[in-house]
């Protein structure tokens, strides 16, 4: 799978951090999905980075964020709540339509889980909602804190062990959560909702995704995980969450299906055809304004002179029958400024062509192939300097 890092400003103009999993191939891509994680966790939480990758391999592209203060995201977690988890979903959306697509999936994990049917309703672009594990309210982890409610209400804030790490709570977080204490978002949800549970889960309760589920409108789908714990700890476990999505989700989803024989066009021979798959994903490096998805134009140059010389090497060593066992070759272009025009400022173009014969050859046998090398057809045509004619077609 490819990941590309993206970052975006939260409302307060602090820098978050998130990573948009992709499949091999942008062709692939039918769709965007945004991930939001469970309370105080992270974005590379083992259920988060599976799920997102198995979507990956199925064609959903998935971007999964650290919310304000966590992971690598910048801001304090104690000044966090609620709300601006739902505004951080929402400024992750913002930011994955303009670089790369709108998201038409939003998958909540847990607390997430309530984040994502909140977000849902601000995000006309999403189309189906997924919640794993997740509470029909912001205000269920509110038990997380019972212990300290009274402290935290007389001075302020407490320090909060959750998963074995301490967090600062502060008195805004429980207003905040207090006001999410209803499911009417969910009733109004314009989305189709797959609800995953486990009836086991220690965590949040099977009943909250039964209150999920009774609020919710048509259409609307239930799934039981089983045995799986509240983190879907199994790798097993996440896979089914995966494979479940990319074959719900097709129902209500205008997903670009490519026949690879059908759609092609009828093509002339040693013609090619080369189209844009997305206008947002431009194959090359970084620094020249692409998404490193791909190599570049000269890369690809690079590599039709390659692979011309190592089949046109590997004929004439299995003809003469040589004792070829593997041909390893290393290219390089670049632009060097040209010796014999001194008083000029001239430069030419020069393709360097490292060849490493591996085999029990001779001298004779290795200076020979080098001289065939020279032979491969790719490397005629770039020495006899084509004509280019273009022409504009409707």
């Amino acid at each position: 799978m490819n990941k590309i890092k993206l970052e975006f400003e939260n409302s307060n103009g602090e820098t978050l951090a998130g990573l948009l999993e992709l499949p091999e191939r942008m062709g692939q891509v039918s769709s965007f999905a945004l991930f939001a994680h469970c309370f105080t966790c992270g974005k590379d939480i083992a259920a988060a980075s599976r799920i997102s990758r198995a979507l990956a391999a199925r064609g959903i592209a998935v971007l999964r964020f650290d919310f304000t203060g966590l992971g690598n995201s910048d801001g304090d977690f104690g000044n966090t709540n609620f709300s601006s988890n739902v505004d951080d979903l929402v400024r992750a959306a913002a930011a994955l339509e303009e670089n790369y697509g709108a998201p038409q999936i939003l998958i909540g994990h847990s607390l997430g889980g309530a984040a994502v049917l909140s977000a849902a309703t601000r995000l006309p672009s999403v189309k189906a909602v997924v919640t794993i594990g997740a509470p029909a309210t912001a205000e269920h982890v509110a038990h997380l804190f019972k212990s300290r409610a009274e402290q935290i209400k007389a001075q302020g804030q407490a320090t909060v062990s959750l998963g074995g790490r301490e967090f600062s709570i502060k008195k805004q977080f429980l207003d905040d959560i207090e006001r999410y204490s209803s499911t009417g978002k969910i009733r109004d949800l314009d989305a189709a909702l797959l609800v995953f549970h486990s009836p086991l889960d220690a965590i949040v309760s099977i009943d909250e995704a039964a209150k999920i589920y009774q609020a919710a409108r048509h259409p609307k789908s239930f799934i039981s995980l089983d045995k799986a714990d509240h983190l879907l700890s199994k790798v097993e476990d996440s896979e089914y969450v995966a494979t479940t999505i990319a074959s719900w989700v097709s129902r209500y989803l205008e997903l670009e299906q490519q026949d690879q024989a059908g759609d092609r066009p009828d093509l002339v021979d040693g013609e090619v055809l080369i189209t844009e798959l997305n206008q947002r994903f431009l194959r090359g490096p970084q620094k020249y304004g692409g998404s490193d998805l791909g190599p570049t134009p000269y890369d690809l140059l690079l590599m039709s002179l390659g692979a011309c010389t190592s089949m046109t090497l590997r004929m004439y060593a299995n003809r003469k029958k040589l004792a070829l066992e593997d041909v390893q070759i290393r290219l390089q272009h670049e632009r060097v400024h040209a010796e014999d025009c001194v008083d000029c400022n001239h430069s030419i173009e020069r393709i360097t062509r490292r060849i490493r014969l591996i085999g029990d050859l001779d001298d004779e046998q290795r200076q020979r192939l080098l001289e065939i090398a020279d032979r491969c057809p790719v490397h005629r045509s770039l020495e006899n300097e084509p004509q280019i004619v273009t022409e504009l077609v409707d």
